[in-house]
């Protein structure tokens, strides 16, 4: 028996700025006076934080924070963190889809400053990530580097929203058939899992509609829902482990992973695109 998780409503959304006192509520990491004990000397540190102050300056305002749960207690403070950015002026639309500047640091010298293209799509509250092939993700290096150098690349975003634009036009104008949909479904399970066989689900319990607006039968339609399935999770359909117990598709926390996954399901999405009906 097929089971749609709860809260499968419409979200009129507009966003809403995050200050400073939200966003270290949320992600301590991102204030973090200095690097982590330990890293080289060769590490220069810039904090979040001041890149962030320098981006709202130039009317990128914070919308969406998280950071990256820790095992060990030595990173606590100063670990992967994500926060997606909107133009001041987009802040009351009620777009279908807006472009978000994604941003991507740790203090622990686990990864560089990476700026990345997101969309955030309204109907289903969910953002998205724009594949490296579409939009190759910028990085930086923390020797040397100066918040001015980061807030420069993300007006590189704005001159890329209309072939962004351009893209989600071409996966709405294009339709597919039945197996084109379970075909998609199967490759977005594998993103995840190593086998059709290993995965919760069917393909096809993957294409499940969470509401109304998202019955469509479009590129941009199916790629949305399934990306949502996979992130936010609880599909079942009577799937069983060897317990016994019914199986279901787990959200996605992780920030690399979902990320990871994000990228994958847009190039997947590419692909169909760019393939005659």
């Amino acid at each position: 028996m097929l089971k749609i998780p709860a809260k499968a409503v419409t979200t009129n959304f507009k966003a809403y700025a995050l200050d400073d006192l939200e966003l270290r509520a949320e992600a301590p990491s991102i204030f973090s006076p200095g690097p982590m004990t330990g890293v080289s000397n060769r590490y220069a540190f810039v904090p979040t934080a001041e890149i962030v102050h320098a981006l709202r300056e130039r009317d990128w305002v914070p919308v969406w924070v998280e950071q990256q749960r820790v095992r060990n207690e030595a990173r606590r403070g100063f670990q992967k963190h994500l926060i997606r950015f909107r133009r001041s002026e987009q802040m009351q639309t009620l777009d279908e889809w807006n472009p978000e500047l994604v941003l991507t640091n740790s203090h622990d010298a686990s990864c560089a400053y990476v700026l990345q293209v997101g969309i955030f799509r309204r109907i289903c509250s969910n953002g998205l990530v724009v594949s490296d092939d579409s939009f190759e993700a910028i990085r930086f290096r923390h020797a040397g580097l100066k918040p001015e150098s980061v807030v420069e690349a993300g007006f590189r975003i704005l001159d890329f929203v209309p072939r962004l634009g351009g893209l989600i036009d071409r996966f709405r104008n294009r339709t597919l058939a039945d197996h084109e949909s379970v075909d998609f479904a199967a490759r977005a399970l594998l993103l995840r899992y190593d086998s059709l066989d290993q995965a919760p689900v069917e393909p096809a319990t993957l294409l499940t509609a969470r509401r109304v607006e998202d019955q469509a039968n479009d590129l941009w339609t199916t790629f949305s829902r399934v990306q949502e399935n996979l992130v936010r999770g609880g599909l079942s359909d009577g799937r069983r482990a060897r317990s016994g117990r019914a199986r279901s598709v787990r959200s996605l926390r992780g920030i690399d992973s979902r990320v990871s996954l994000n990228k994958g399901l847009w190039q997947i999405a590419e692909d169909l695109a760019a393939a005659r009906n």
